[in-house]
Protein backbone atom coordinates (compact mmCIF):
# COMPACT_ATOMS: atom_id res chain seq x y z
CA UNK A 1 0.00 0.00 0.00
CA UNK A 2 1.25 3.38 -0.94
CA UNK A 3 1.72 6.08 2.05
CA UNK A 4 0.85 9.65 1.35
CA UNK A 5 2.99 11.60 3.05
CA UNK A 6 1.35 14.36 3.16
CA UNK A 7 -2.15 14.60 2.47
CA UNK A 8 -3.92 18.17 2.67
CA UNK A 9 -7.57 17.33 2.86
CA UNK A 10 -9.07 13.70 2.32
CA UNK A 11 -12.94 13.24 1.43
CA UNK A 12 -14.83 10.01 0.43
CA UNK A 13 -13.58 9.91 -3.23
CA UNK A 14 -10.33 12.21 -3.29
CA UNK A 15 -7.42 13.05 -1.44
CA UNK A 16 -5.91 16.38 -2.04
CA UNK A 17 -1.90 16.94 -1.62
CA UNK A 18 0.66 18.38 -2.31
CA UNK A 19 3.33 17.88 -5.58
CA UNK A 20 6.20 15.81 -5.11
CA UNK A 21 9.32 14.73 -7.13
CA UNK A 22 7.19 12.05 -8.28
CA UNK A 23 4.92 13.71 -9.61
CA UNK A 24 7.06 15.04 -12.87
CA UNK A 25 6.06 12.68 -14.96
CA UNK A 26 2.14 12.95 -14.69
CA UNK A 27 2.90 17.02 -14.53
CA UNK A 28 4.92 16.58 -17.73
CA UNK A 29 2.48 14.82 -19.13
CA UNK A 30 -0.63 17.28 -17.99
CA UNK A 31 1.33 20.71 -18.89
CA UNK A 32 1.93 19.09 -22.36
CA UNK A 33 -1.04 18.33 -23.69
CA UNK A 34 -2.27 20.28 -26.55
CA UNK A 35 -6.05 19.45 -26.26
CA UNK A 36 -5.55 21.69 -22.51
CA UNK A 37 -3.77 24.36 -23.78
CA UNK A 38 -6.53 26.25 -25.11
CA UNK A 39 -8.17 26.71 -21.70
CA UNK A 40 -5.20 27.21 -19.88
CA UNK A 41 -3.65 30.03 -22.12
CA UNK A 42 -0.38 27.60 -22.72
CA UNK A 43 1.31 28.20 -26.02
CA UNK A 44 4.25 26.53 -25.31
CA UNK A 45 5.59 23.00 -24.29
CA UNK A 46 7.04 22.54 -20.92
CA UNK A 47 10.25 21.26 -20.47
CA UNK A 48 10.88 18.57 -18.01
CA UNK A 49 13.92 20.83 -16.07
CA UNK A 50 11.02 23.89 -15.50
CA UNK A 51 8.77 21.55 -14.08
CA UNK A 52 11.63 20.11 -11.85
CA UNK A 53 11.99 23.73 -10.83
CA UNK A 54 8.22 24.50 -10.49
CA UNK A 55 7.27 20.88 -8.10
CA UNK A 56 11.07 22.23 -6.56
CA UNK A 57 9.67 25.58 -5.27
CA UNK A 58 6.52 24.45 -4.80
CA UNK A 59 6.80 24.65 -0.98
CA UNK A 60 6.25 28.00 -0.93
CA UNK A 61 3.60 29.27 1.03
CA UNK A 62 0.66 31.09 -0.89
CA UNK A 63 1.27 34.37 0.90
CA UNK A 64 4.70 34.22 -1.03
CA UNK A 65 3.77 32.43 -4.52
CA UNK A 66 0.04 33.76 -4.95
CA UNK A 67 -0.53 30.26 -5.91
CA UNK A 68 -0.79 26.96 -4.99
CA UNK A 69 -1.55 23.55 -6.92
CA UNK A 70 -2.36 20.66 -5.93
CA UNK A 71 -2.53 16.52 -6.81
CA UNK A 72 -6.09 15.04 -7.02
CA UNK A 73 -5.72 11.32 -5.63
CA UNK A 74 -8.41 8.65 -6.07
CA UNK A 75 -9.16 6.11 -3.03
CA UNK A 76 -7.09 3.82 -5.13
CA UNK A 77 -4.03 6.47 -4.90
CA UNK A 78 -4.27 7.20 -8.71
CA UNK A 79 -3.18 10.64 -9.66
CA UNK A 80 -6.55 12.01 -11.48
CA UNK A 81 -5.96 15.55 -11.96
CA UNK A 82 -4.50 18.77 -10.55
CA UNK A 83 -6.16 22.05 -8.82
CA UNK A 84 -5.19 25.01 -8.60
CA UNK A 85 -6.06 28.60 -6.63
CA UNK A 86 -3.93 30.98 -8.18
CA UNK A 87 -4.21 35.10 -8.36
CA UNK A 88 -4.49 34.68 -4.47
CA UNK A 89 -5.23 38.32 -3.17
CA UNK A 90 -4.99 38.26 0.59
CA UNK A 91 -6.05 41.88 0.62
CA UNK A 92 -9.65 41.21 -1.31
CA UNK A 93 -9.36 37.85 0.07
CA UNK A 94 -9.96 36.14 -3.09
CA UNK A 95 -8.17 33.43 -5.64
CA UNK A 96 -8.65 32.22 -8.85
CA UNK A 97 -9.59 28.32 -9.21
CA UNK A 98 -8.16 26.15 -12.28
CA UNK A 99 -9.08 22.17 -12.50
CA UNK A 100 -7.83 19.82 -14.62
CA UNK A 101 -8.40 15.84 -14.51
CA UNK A 102 -7.19 13.56 -17.01
CA UNK A 103 -9.69 12.11 -19.57
CA UNK A 104 -9.58 8.18 -18.21
CA UNK A 105 -10.71 9.76 -14.77
CA UNK A 106 -13.48 12.32 -16.38
CA UNK A 107 -17.24 11.85 -15.31
CA UNK A 108 -16.70 10.28 -12.04
CA UNK A 109 -17.58 12.66 -9.68
CA UNK A 110 -13.80 13.41 -9.13
CA UNK A 111 -13.68 17.34 -10.40
CA UNK A 112 -16.88 18.43 -8.03
CA UNK A 113 -15.53 16.87 -4.87
CA UNK A 114 -12.26 18.43 -5.66
CA UNK A 115 -13.71 22.09 -6.21
CA UNK A 116 -15.48 21.36 -3.01
CA UNK A 117 -12.93 20.34 -0.81
CA UNK A 118 -10.21 23.07 -1.63
CA UNK A 119 -13.42 25.73 -1.53
CA UNK A 120 -13.84 24.50 2.55
CA UNK A 121 -10.15 24.79 2.77
CA UNK A 122 -9.98 28.40 1.15
CA UNK A 123 -12.76 29.68 3.57
CA UNK A 124 -11.54 27.91 6.35
CA UNK A 125 -7.74 27.60 6.34
CA UNK A 126 -7.42 30.41 3.82
CA UNK A 127 -10.19 32.74 5.19
CA UNK A 128 -11.06 33.84 1.59
CA UNK A 129 -14.62 35.92 1.22
CA UNK A 130 -14.56 34.43 -2.97
CA UNK A 131 -13.29 32.24 -5.54
CA UNK A 132 -13.49 32.47 -9.18
CA UNK A 133 -13.53 30.96 -12.63
CA UNK A 134 -12.84 32.18 -16.17
CA UNK A 135 -14.30 29.86 -18.39
CA UNK A 136 -14.42 29.43 -22.35
CA UNK A 137 -17.90 30.09 -23.68
CA UNK A 138 -17.50 26.77 -25.51
CA UNK A 139 -16.41 24.69 -22.45
CA UNK A 140 -19.71 23.56 -21.73
CA UNK A 141 -18.98 20.77 -19.24
CA UNK A 142 -16.67 23.04 -17.53
CA UNK A 143 -19.42 25.29 -16.82
CA UNK A 144 -22.29 22.75 -15.89
CA UNK A 145 -19.26 21.55 -12.66
CA UNK A 146 -18.72 24.99 -11.96
CA UNK A 147 -22.29 25.22 -11.77
CA UNK A 148 -22.69 22.40 -9.80
CA UNK A 149 -20.39 23.66 -7.27
CA UNK A 150 -22.02 26.44 -6.24
CA UNK A 151 -20.20 29.37 -9.02
CA UNK A 152 -22.93 31.96 -10.25
CA UNK A 153 -21.64 33.76 -14.23
CA UNK A 154 -20.67 37.01 -13.38
CA UNK A 155 -19.32 38.01 -16.32
CA UNK A 156 -18.75 37.95 -19.91
CA UNK A 157 -15.72 38.98 -21.41
CA UNK A 158 -16.27 39.24 -25.08
CA UNK A 159 -13.97 38.06 -27.79
CA UNK A 160 -11.12 37.41 -25.35
CA UNK A 161 -9.23 34.99 -26.67
CA UNK A 162 -8.32 33.82 -29.92
CA UNK A 163 -8.23 29.73 -30.87
CA UNK A 164 -8.16 27.99 -33.92
CA UNK A 165 -8.75 31.35 -36.03
CA UNK A 166 -11.58 32.62 -34.24
CA UNK A 167 -12.25 34.95 -31.06
CA UNK A 168 -14.33 33.45 -28.24
CA UNK A 169 -15.79 34.88 -25.01
CA UNK A 170 -14.81 34.10 -21.85
CA UNK A 171 -16.90 33.65 -18.98
CA UNK A 172 -16.16 34.88 -15.06
CA UNK A 173 -18.01 32.61 -12.41
CA UNK A 174 -17.68 33.11 -8.72
CA UNK A 175 -18.69 31.62 -5.22
CA UNK A 176 -19.09 33.23 -2.56
CA UNK A 177 -17.74 31.16 0.23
Amino acid sequence: MKINPNPMKINKNIRLRALEPEDLEFLYHIENDPEIWAYSDTQIPFSKYVLENYIANAYKDIYEAKQIRFVIENTSQERVGLIDLFEFDPAHLRAGIGIVIVAEHRQKGYALEAITTIAAYAKEHLRLHQLYANIQEYNTESIALFERAGFELSGRKKDWNYNNGQYTAELLFQRIL
